[in-house]
């Protein structure tokens, strides 16, 4: 089951649980848990401490995006392009991770299962 209220409009944006998920977004703190962001362009959007749980980012492009401290509990993450992004801190327990580009990423201080 779904939680997420999505829009797409003429510009080929996302709107979901009333954020507008476009590259460069500031998403921080944004409550997206259980959300469907599968192929959302969010190159170089802000996502600190935001609540990804169990969120669907197969094949997003998270490319420098800034995930510091976000809780990422059972996000699907499978082929994402987190290429350059910042993932200290954050939480990723029970994420998938099948097939994503984690070149140059930033893993420090990661809480994994």
């Amino acid at each position: 089951m779904s939680y997420t209220n999505y829009i797409a409009n003429q510009d080929y944006q996302m709107i979901v649980n009333g954020y507008e998920i476009k590259p460069g977004a500031n998403l921080r703190v944004a409550k997206l848990q259980c959300a469907d962001l599968r192929g959302a362009d969010l190159r170089g959007a802000i996502l600190e401490d935001a609540h990804l749980y169990r969120a669907n980012l197969k094949g997003a492009d998270l490319r420098n995006a800034n995930l510091r401290d976000a809780n990422l509990y059972g996000a699907i993450l499978e082929d994402a392009d987190l290429m350059d992004a910042d993932l200290y801190g954050s939480n990723l327990e029970y994420a998938d991770l099948r097939g994503a580009n984690l070149e140059g990423t930033i893993l420090e201080g990661l809480k994994l299962s």
